[in-house]
């Protein structure tokens, strides 16, 4: 965190780019080859669909004075002849540095990221330039103490000033001319340096927020004002602010300006956090060592202020001792010979008797700790409050989450209301930087032309047609198109509060509406309640011991009922033993309310997973896909989910879904592996074992069971989802990942490499869109192909879901290869229909199946190592990825490895 002006969060500056790029443990970087691939360029726009006038959260940015050239200077910070790394000292030091030896540096504005980038408009007048600087803050004075002295110890404090001198070299770096923008918005390719430019742009609109005290979390920027909170409870704050950053695109540059929201600590009394976070009401629990093991974890890093001295510091921990039992040496004078001797003093009664500081409820619990690892420094915990702005980055509750959606979503025209407000209260024309650039900002949303698109036809069961309307359908008087026999199956209990004779009699019914033939269950196991007290993998064990002995062999399919809807501690274990260890489909439920919607929904789920198809698109059988119907494609849908932001101890779990049955493009099947925590590109593609002859990876996995569904054919097209990486990762999917993908094929003894066509998913990202004429969101199939989208590369907007609450977020697609060669209005198309196969919904997906499928798998699995690292005998095998010990996942049973079990 910096607090110099203002805050941002460590190691987010946009100027310092990663020198090398994440690349998977299977790859020798030395060996790589130079890229094969090279992300393609825009060959056309769409043209079919409905015309319709619309709004993007994008302002039109003019250049006036194109010939200006940024000069970057390094930036090195010293004192006492060693360098200082601190960010916080940074801003404050640059800033001094333009008041006091402006004339030197010929009156030029500084953009400063920071850390070690300065940037001016015309280059300084040398090239190498030292100042000499002195920073003064005050303190409290204190006389010096023992090992354990609280902060403001002492016979006697007062406020002092601290000063001290430092150096601040600057040394010419690079020169970035800003015509290389207008160069690459005519689709010149300028090497590196549009990038580099527009990230000076950036990097001003951040030094410009600082300035004005914000919170910086990379290019979104929030200010402290309390009108702009959302309690959302536990002492957490969702805090809105906004999202500036330039962007090239066809129309021209622009600047996207977006609402934002940030988690911060709500700030008050230390004490005041602890109780909502861990959601205890009474403070009396001064010997309960578990609270203060979690509220150490929470607290640690947290910054607070002294509320007796006004002095901030950050907790490093707790002390081992409550507060009247916590002793540390103090100094003291010898009233008779005046000579310093050292007493044994506890925390509590220095504070009482020596401060006069009354403290009323601190006696029984730790004191905060904010001294240095080998030198500790005691607070009271009631005498601290947290600052604001401080990030919270641990992951929310479902409560938390849902509050949070409830009370910062915004209907389309007030958000539109409020980002205009925001532009034009701005004052970005006022930045000295931007204006030596000659840059000016318009103040109203840039108008764009989209399309609708015709909604994709269903076919159900009876030879029926389904239309969807405003991107939803339903099968209330339908039948599924393939329903599947369910003969042998049984229902476990492991809610006390649920009917399960009833859940099963109302399910048999709505089964047989829809048309499958469901008989009654083989038996209902309820869980045994003694059984119920112990830990959640020792329930499953108890139930399938049940289960065993109540039948003569293994159900097809088990209904499991949950005691909660989300986050049950026993659904890991479950789903582990049903998948991985046994072999059965398993579907599990938590009913509140039970209709026959909701039964529905449960039977879509079933019918998918035991292999039952709910719908197809109505081109698919018989195919009329272009450019797919006659010949084999093989569609992928690729993910990677990471743990919980702050945990870096957590696998990353990686998930492709592979499309069987070819022509049909609604079956899949998942193949989900560990890789090191945070690792983005995909490193199980391609695993050839130490002898040679094999390949353990995904790719050669769906690759199989693509050629035994589809009739002995193997695929000569292959079509790549991804989703979850950033742009700047877009040559590593590329060069890496299709690489690890060819060879796997190539490893079956394939000479012939298929075509390829990749493409890039993304929702995190700032584009709105909004209807010109009307206040609702755009429509479903709303796409948009020119005017915002990249001046050179091929990338379109997408709005497939019908948006019911807030403002709709499009899909970003980026065509980064298209070797099979898809005109712009049949790729949309395909893209527009994927978003209408997902087998468990029933309402198109606001992005394509195959990539919702992919993270529902990761997210399923993933859920096996939440059970195994809570497991005490946990015997799950461990690969080294580099030097980080990566778990390895469980692998599916093979009697449910083809199943759509993500359902």
């Amino acid at each position: 965190m910096e607090k110099a002006g203002g805050t941002e969060e460590a190691g987010k500056s946009p100027s310092l780019p990663p020198l090398h790029p994440t690349i998977p443990s299977n790859v020798n970087p030395e060996s790589m080859k130079p890229p094969r691939y090279s992300i393609a360029h825009r060959c056309g726009v769409g043209t079919s669909g409905q015309q319709i006038s619309l709004l993007a959260n994008h302002f039109k940015v003019s250049v006036n004075a194109t010939d200006a050239v940024f000069y970057q200077y390094t930036v090195t910070i010293s004192s006492e002849d060693r360098v200082v790394e601190s960010k916080g000292i940074g801003r404050k030091l640059v800033d001094k540095l333009y008041q006091t030896y402006s004339s030197e540096l010929d009156g030029k504005r500084f953009a400063y990221d920071g850390e070690k980038s300065l940037y001016t408009v015309g280059r300084l007048p040398q090239n190498k330039c030292e100042f000499t600087m002195v920073l003064e803050e005050s303190f409290a004075k204190r006389s010096p103490d023992g090992d354990g002295s609280p902060v403001g110890t002492g016979k006697r404090t007062k406020c002092s000033f601290w000063s001290k001198t430092y150096k601040v070299e600057l040394s010419y770096s690079a020169k970035i001319p800003l015509k290389s923008i207008s160069l690459a918005l005519k689709g010149v390719e300028s090497d590196n340096s549009c990038q580099d430019a527009l990230r000076v742009l950036d990097i001003i609109l951040r030094q410009q927020a600082a300035n004005r005290g914000c919170l910086l979390v990379r290019q979104s920027f929030f200010r402290d004002d309390s009108k702009n909170y959302v309690d959302v409870g536990g002492g957490v704050l969702g805090l809105r602010g906004f999202h500036s950053s330039f962007r090239p695109t066809q129309g021209g540059l622009s600047l996207n300006m977006d609402v934002s929201t940030t988690m911060i600590l709500k700030p008050g009394p230390v004490m005041d956090f602890l109780k909502l976070n861990l959601n205890v009401n009474d403070i009396r629990f001064g010997n309960d060592a578990h609270f203060w093991m979690k509220a150490k974890r929470m607290l640690k890093n947290m910054r607070i202020k002294t509320t007796h001295r006004n002095m901030e510091f950050k907790i490093i921990g707790l002390s081992e001792k409550p507060c009247a039992e916590q002793y540390f040496p103090m100094k003291v004078k010898n009233g008779d010979s005046g000579e310093a001797q050292t007493v044994e003093i506890t925390v509590y009664e220095y504070f009482t008797k020596h401060c006069g500081i009354e403290l009323t409820y601190s006696a029984n619990m730790p004191c905060l700790d904010v001294g240095k690892p080998k030198r500790p420094n005691y607070l009271p915990i009631e005498l601290c409050s947290l600052v604001s702005l401080q990030r919270y980055t641990k992951a929310l509750s479902l409560n938390q989450r849902a509050t949070l959606v409830e009370r910062s979503r915004q209907k389309p025209r007030d958000r539109i209301r409020t980002l205009t407000d925001a532009m034009r209260s701005s004052q970005f024309d006022e930045y000295p930087v931007l204006s030596a650039c000659g840059i000016s900002i318009g103040k109203e949303l840039i108008e764009v032309n989209g399309r609708v698109l015709e909604t994709p036809r269903l076919k159900v069961g009876n030879h029926e047609d389904c239309i969807p309307r405003n991107g939803r359908w339903n099968f209330n008087n339908k039948r599924l198109l393939d329903p599947k026999k369910i003969e042998r199956w049984i229902v476990v209990n492991f809610s006390a509060r649920c009917d399960i004779s009833r859940i099963s009699r109302d399910l048999i019914s709505c089964a047989r509406n829809k048309g499958i033939e469901m008989e009654r269950p083989h038996t209902l196991i309820e869980e045994d309640r003694q059984a119920a007290q112990a830990s959640p993998a020792a329930r499953v064990e108890s139930m399938f011991e049940l289960i065993i002995a109540k039948l003569p062999g293994p159900p097809d399919f088990i209904l499991c009922v949950l005691p909660v809807r989300k986050n049950s501690d026993i659904y890991g274990p479950w789903k582990k033993k049903c998948l991985s260890d046994i072999g059965i489909v398993t579907q599990c439920i938590s009913p509140g309310k039970i209709n026959d919607q909701y039964l529905t929904n449960v039977l879509l789920k079933i019918n998918s997973k035991v292999g039952g198809i709910n719908s197809l698109l109505e081109i698919e059988r018989p195919s009329n896909l272009p450019l797919i119907k006659d010949t084999p494609t093989l569609i992928l849908g690729m993910d990677v989910s990471h743990g919980s932001p702050g945990r870096s101890d957590i696998p990353s779990i990686a998930a492709v879904v592979g499309s069987r049955y070819w022509p049909l493009i609604s079956r899949y099947r998942a193949s989900v592996r560990t890789q090191s925590p945070k690792l983005e590109m995909i490193d199980a593609l391609y695993k050839p074992l130490p002898n040679g002859n094999n390949d353990d990876g995904i790719i050669r996995e769906l690759l199989v069971d693509f050629y035994k569904t589809s009739n002995s054919r193997k695929p000569k097209q292959i079509i790549v989802f991804r989703d979850g990486v950033s742009e700047s990762q877009f040559n590593q999917v590329l060069n890496i990942e299709l690489e690890q993908i060819i060879k796997a094929y190539q490893h079956l003894g394939e000479a012939d490499v298929p075509k390829f066509t990749v493409i890039v998913a993304q929702k995190n990202h700032h584009t709105k869109l909004f209807q010109a004429n009307a206040p609702e969101n755009v429509p479903p199939g709303t796409v948009v192909d020119t005017k915002i989208v990249h001046p050179r590369n091929y990338d379109f907007y997408m709005c497939a879901h019908a948006g019911m609450i807030g403002t709709s977020r499009p899909a970003h697609y980026h065509v980064l290869l298209d070797e099979i060669g898809f005109p712009p209005n049949s790729l949309q198309n395909l893209i527009h229909s994927l978003s209408y196969v997902n087998q468990r919904s029933t309402t198109a997906t606001s992005i394509v199946a195959p990539i919702c499928y992919a993270h529902l798998a990761a997210q399923q699995m993933g859920q096996f190592l939440k059970f195994e690292e809570l497991s005490e005998t946990s015997s799950a095998h461990m690969t080294s990825a580099g030097s980080i010990p990566v778990e390895v996942l469980p692998r599916l049973n093979q009697k449910v490895a083809g199943s759509m079990f993500f359902c």
